[in-house]
């Protein structure tokens, strides 16, 4: 879930449209979680073929992604690398989770209580190394660029975004503002609301929020930020006991970083914090990544959408139109613009 700062962090909300051409890499193990969490049938079941592979993640990938496209949006997808060590802990705790979820959807489904099936089901989510394949499959096929990160993938994304090679990077988690991305858009979906895992649905507008304006509304460095953060709790630490947002705020504010906490003697202050400082501020990235979007291969889209899983070859023919026909307008109000 990455660090929650929500309550510190003023967003800006946008449309889609505002963001025409603009390039956006988006955390992609962050967006197909929620494909797999919210593409559901009513009683919780994710969406499958006909052999009983799960499609959720491709049906979200495909529909969102050319969305983006038909728009004028340039997506780039960055997918999760080997983990840090400090993470274990976290992916431990999520697995057992997930376990548990499952039991409670099993039992919702036996006693009939759709509402609660759906609401424990919606946290059983698990991307396997299959679905991820598939997933980059269909991005090579509708031209869109991706990259394995060396590790974190909001890592990767913040640096891509801190050299000017995208625009913005896109995630749900403000554990991307503590890496560095300048630019953060959320709620980067058509819908115009979400489903929680309550099952209650909330109103979800596109949003943009800015590194610069964080940093000054609270009056902290990016450093002070991740010191917040630590104490607060991370992917990579728990944090301490009594101490949100507004209290971490307070405590680096008054006494400049941990070390001052530390030196006051009143907080227990989480011994690996050096550690997960140096994984936000000191992130393994790569630049070996290449940005090149080409027109979709209709026919790969369909070899693995229609042929592979029963996707209907009229729907998916009817989205991929969409999109090479405003392709085609874009390049022909550009022609425009200069004769």
């Amino acid at each position: 879930m990455g660090v929650d700062i929500s309550d510190l962090v003023e967003a800006k909300k946008v449309t889609l449209e505002q963001l025409t051409g603009r390039s956006i890499a988006i955390d992609a193990f962050n967006t197909l979680y929620q494909f797999i969490s919210m593409i559901r049938q009513p009683d919780g079941t994710p969406l499958m073929d006909r052999d009983g592979r799960v499609t959720s993640h491709l049906s979200g990938l495909f529909y969102r992604t050319v969305a983006l496209l038909e728009i004028g949006i340039k997506p780039a997808y960055v997918f999760d690398g080997k983990p840090p060590e400090l993470k274990k802990k976290t992916i431990e705790a999520r697995k057992a989770a997930k376990i548990e979820a499952e039991v409670e959807w099993k039992k919702a489904l036996e006693e009939g209580d759709m509402k609660r099936a759906l609401s424990k089901a919606t946290r059983t989510a698990r991307l396997t190394s299959e679905m991820i394949e598939e997933s980059l499959s269909l991005l090579d096929a509708l031209g869109v660029p991706w990259f394995r990160a060396p590790s974190e993938g909001e890592a990767q994304m913040s640096h891509m975004a801190r050299k000017g090679d995208v625009w913005a990077g896109a995630s749900q988690d403000f554990d991307a503002i503590l890496f560095g991305t300048p630019t953060l858009v959320r709620n980067l979906t058509l819908a115009g609301k979400r489903r929680l895992p309550s099952g209650k649905t909330v109103d979800v507008s596109p949003e943009i929020v800015t590194m610069g304006e964080v940093l000054s509304e609270l009056q902290v460095s990016r450093e002070q930020l991740v010191d917040m953060g630590v104490l607060i709790g991370t992917d990579f630490n728990d944090g301490v006991r009594g101490i949100g947002p507004k209290k971490a705020l307070a405590l680096i504010r008054k006494f400049g970083n941990i070390e001052g906490v530390l030196a006051e003697g009143k907080v227990a202050v989480p011994e690996e914090y050096r550690e997960v400082r140096r994984i936000f501020l000191e992130p393994e990235v790569d630049d070996s990544y290449k940005l090149d979007w080409r027109r979709a291969d209709s026919e790969s889209v369909r070899r693995l959408l229609c042929d592979r899983h029963g996707f209907s070859v009229d729907r998916v023919d009817s989205v991929l139109q969409r999109v090479a026909s405003s392709e085609n307008s874009r390049k022909q109000r550009n022609l425009d613009t200069w004769t």
